[in-house]
């Protein structure tokens, strides 16, 4: 836990001064190799900064800092996608208790209901949706290079985003990183709003979902019929659907073990939106049941003694990283988030050749 703590201590230096409001999220750098942390958005964070990732995500304490990741977003065209084949990274179907693959609905080959994004009308700190070409939502594509590269080390197909406590940002962390890896030449990926005591990344997107995953794990409803395609991403998403309490239990249930089964054949990645550590065990039963858990922490807000509590639990191999939101960066750092050089043609004059032009972002 010395990492968690160092890298906490250094981003609340710059963090704390600044009391930012609960909904405040924003990813900084960390230095992985010595505990340090990158900031990431928060759920609703009104000011954000994009999550920086440092080396080593595959290490089981290395640290992301998303600066404000929650207010970034980046909504580029969606490659070619690759069709679902016996190269995905596959599972074996949970035949238990009856729950069967028919008992939820076939999804290798389903045609899904799409639904055309708005950027005007989503949360605006979705920066991977709402300003693709900024700083913030470059920083969450550099945490999506680390969860990629991590794949390539060992199996990393479903993760589960969670966090220490409540408005620390971790359905913005998801969504942020579902959208940029559904981006991805070759990458089907799917989010799933696992968080069924209070469901709400349909209502981010600015959509209203009735049914999902819990209708799903109820036996009201199947995959086909409730995981939609957002457009222009291509990314896949599964809504939460009607609150329950009984939300562990449905989860520990051989019904979940076949919806994950079948979506693992489906999709390369799901990302799944789950409750927070500190609060409910549903993150961690979705942990145990998922290849890997990134846990979002808030600068001036998450105790040490709290983060260390919720993570004692976990298995090691499990902890892909931490991304600590609400953190300042560094000045060296800042200048080269907010200050870059892009090559662009001269508006002025038509076929003028590129030149190299110094923007404040």
């Amino acid at each position: 836990m010395g990492r968690v703590y160092e890298a906490l201590k250094r981003a609340a230096a710059h963090g704390d001064a600044k009391s930012k409001r609960p909904d405040d999220a924003g990813p900084s750098r960390v230095d992985n190799t010595n505990g340090n942390a990158q900031h990431a958005n928060g759920n609703g964070a009104a000011h954000t900064r994009a999550p920086v990732a440092d080396p080593l995500f595959d290490r089981p304490s290395a640290f992301f800092h998303a600066p404000d990741a929650a207010h970034s977003s980046a909504s580029t065209e969606h490659t070619a996608q690759a069709g679902v084949g016996s190269a995905l990274p596959g599972g074996v179907a949970a035949r238990v208790a009856g729950a069967t693959v028919d008992a939820v609905g076939s999804t290798r080959d389903a045609t899904y209901t799409s639904i055309e994004v708005v950027t005007s009308r989503v949360e605006p700190h979705l920066v991977a949706i709402t300003d693709p070409r900024s700083p913030h939502a470059e920083q969450y594509r550099s945490l999506r290079t680390r969860v990629l590269h991590a794949g390539e080390r060992r199996k990393v197909q479903a993760i589960v985003v969670t966090s220490a406590g409540i408005a620390e940002g971790k359905t913005i962390t998801a969504l942020n990183l579902a959208w940029l890896l559904a981006q991805t030449d070759g990458v089907r990926a799917l989010l799933v709003d696992g968080d069924l005591r209070q469901p709400c990344a349909a209502a981010y997107l600015a959509f209203d979902a009735p049914v999902g995953l819990s209708e799903v794990l109820a036996g009201q409803a199947s995959l086909n019929d409730t995981i939609v395609r957002l457009d222009p991403s291509g990314l896949f998403l599964l809504p939460g659907g009607t609150p329950r309490d009984n939300v562990a239990e449905l989860l520990s249930g051989p019904k979940f073990s076949a919806v994950l089964a079948e979506l693992r054949r489906s999709f390369n990645y799901i990302i799944i939106d789950a409750p927070p550590l500190g609060i409910f065990t549903d993150a961690t039963v979705l942990i145990n049941r998922a290849d890997g858990a990134l846990v979002v922490v808030r600068a001036g807000r998450t105790r040490y003694g709290t983060l260390d509590r919720v993570l004692e639990p976990l298995p090691r191999e499990r902890l892909l990283g931490v991304v600590l939101n609400g953190a300042d960066s560094a000045p060296d750092a800042q200048s080269y988030y907010y200050q870059r050089r892009y090559y662009r043609r001269d508006e002025t004059q038509p076929g003028a050749p590129t030149k190299d032009v110094e923007e404040d972002v």
